[in-house]
């Protein structure tokens, strides 16, 4: 009897597994067929705020950087972005410090910036205080004079006229790197899995994502996921690179920049905005979008957000955080910082002159997208509608529900002063509240607004 019910008993635990192992298999069966990933669910309303840790402070350090996370944690920032935090190539280099995207070794810290300790305890301290940490990945390329050149040569393209390395699309202070190597693919993803392992970050942002191939993106992250599952945040605009949402959570969203600056500069109808998020809702919500205003390379090369959008700009900060997506700010954003930062040399920012209203702005636009359900990024149950207003030509309104959770964004996108409108639209009614001013606004009845140019107004249901 003994023997027949722990025969009975093997053939059930047996079974067990076997169910076990068929579920994970099913699993990763419908995760092929799809070809997605489904991002950590603390992504969907989370806030990506880029340091440029040798321009923050005067010290340019991690321990410097250390003293704003209060302040940044009170302003409602939930995501740490590190510009690359790997030491700068030497060789070839630019300026006087040279390009953080010219690395010279995917597992060591940049002195400049302190020591691994120092940015262990940053991570920690970070982690503490309820941040998530991602760092730069820069996978494409390196400097010259990489470790990589001398010990592992066969891991780079080779220049078919001048037979050295290849240069980066004219870039040459940073070489090509070649993913038809198995050995190099094996190397860069250790490489990743190193600052997991080692420093506990949270995800990676990867710069320039397209340009390596996608396939390599789609063999390393499983591998480096197994060691803790992250977020991943891919620099390309899925509009015109959708495959590669196949590996990443978030995208970039290029095409939305260079048209809300060209609808400023060149005065486009508003309807050329409508066509391109019809576009990008098209996609579907699969892979999420980062909105932005302003990054390292567009400050120091294409001009701060006041060169391009001028006092649009608040107004496309308010879109960025409350429309379908995840936020992304650089350093500086919230200080008012007017200034082109040099990339090559020392420049620390400095805060302008509304710094302290720019900081209570975004305390409470950032403090909305944390908390709000129907804020959140690439959530099924969230639908978006655009509202109905007697002014189409200038007033981009839109109502974002969850639920009987609702936020109300009205948008004056026109230079026209004293703006009389109505919101047309009978989805619009009840009591809101306004999240900057507080004060109470019924739409039951009432739903005539007057705006100066380039206002913006969002309410709380």
């Amino acid at each position: 009897m003994r023997l027949l019910f722990a025969l009975l008993l093997s053939v059930l635990l047996f079974s067990c597994k076997l169910m076990h192992k068929e579920d994970k298999s099913e699993t990763k069966k419908e995760q092929h067929m799809t070809g997605r990933y489904k991002p950590l669910d603390w992504v969907r309303s989370t806030t990506i705020y880029e340091v440029n840790i040798r321009q923050y402070t005067p010290q340019g350090t991690f321990n410097a950087f250390a003293q704003e996370l209060p302040r940044l944690k009170a302003m409602g920032v939930e995501t740490l972005w590190f510009m690359p935090i790997t030491p700068i190539a030497q060789k070839n280099k630019k300026g006087s410090l040279g390009s953080y995207y010219a690395c010279s070794d995917y597992i060591s810290i940049n002195p400049e910036f302190g020591t691994l300790g120092d940015f262990k305890a940053l991570v920690q301290q970070a982690h503490a205080m309820g941040f998530k940490v991602i760092i730069d990945w820069v996978a494409n390329h390196t400097g010259w004079d990489h470790v990589w050149t001398k010990e592992h040569p066969d891991y780079y393209r080779k220049d078919p006229v001048t037979h050295d390395f290849q240069i980066a699309s004219g870039m040459d202070d940073i070489i090509e790197l070649d993913f038809s190597n198995p050995a190099l693919r094996k190397a860069m993803i250790e490489a990743m899995q190193y600052w997991v392992k080692e420093c506990d970050i949270d995800g990676f942002r990867c710069d320039l994502a397209f340009w390596v191939e996608l396939d390599f993106w789609k063999e390393a992250r499983p591998l480096v996921d197994a060691v803790k599952p992250l977020f991943w945040l891919g620099e390309y605009d899925e509009l015109e690179k959708p495959e590669y949402g196949e590996a990443f959570d978030a995208s970039y969203s290029w095409s939305w920049m260079h048209r809300t600056e060209d609808f400023y500069k060149k005065q486009l109808p508003l309807d050329s905005l409508y066509e391109l998020l019809k576009r990008y809702d098209d996609l579907g919500d699969t892979t999420m979008r980062a909105w932005f205003t302003s990054n390292h390379d567009e400050n120091s090369w294409n001009g701060t957000e006041y060169e391009k959008y001028g006092d649009m700009a608040k107004a496309l900060a308010v879109f960025s955080a409350t429309w379908n997506g995840i936020p992304l700010l650089y350093s500086g954003q919230e200080l008012g910082n007017t200034g082109r930062i040099q990339f090559f040399e020392k420049d620390t920012i400095l805060p302008g002159a509304d710094a302290e209203q720019l900081t209570a702005f975004y305390h409470s636009l950032l403090g909305l997208k944390a908390r709000h359900p129907a804020l959140r990024a690439g959530d099924t149950g969230v639908t978006t509608f655009r509202i109905k207003t007697t002014a189409p030509d200038k007033v981009f309104a839109y109502l974002r529900k969850k639920g009987n959770r609702e936020v109300l964004v009205v948008l004056n996108l026109s230079p026209q002063r004293d703006l009389h409108f109505d919101l047309a639209d009978s989805r619009v009614t009840g009591l809101y509240k306004n999240v900057f001013s507080r004060a109470a606004n019924d739409f039951t009845s009432e739903k005539s607004f007057e705006m100066q140019p380039w206002e913006f107004a969002v309410y709380e249901k």
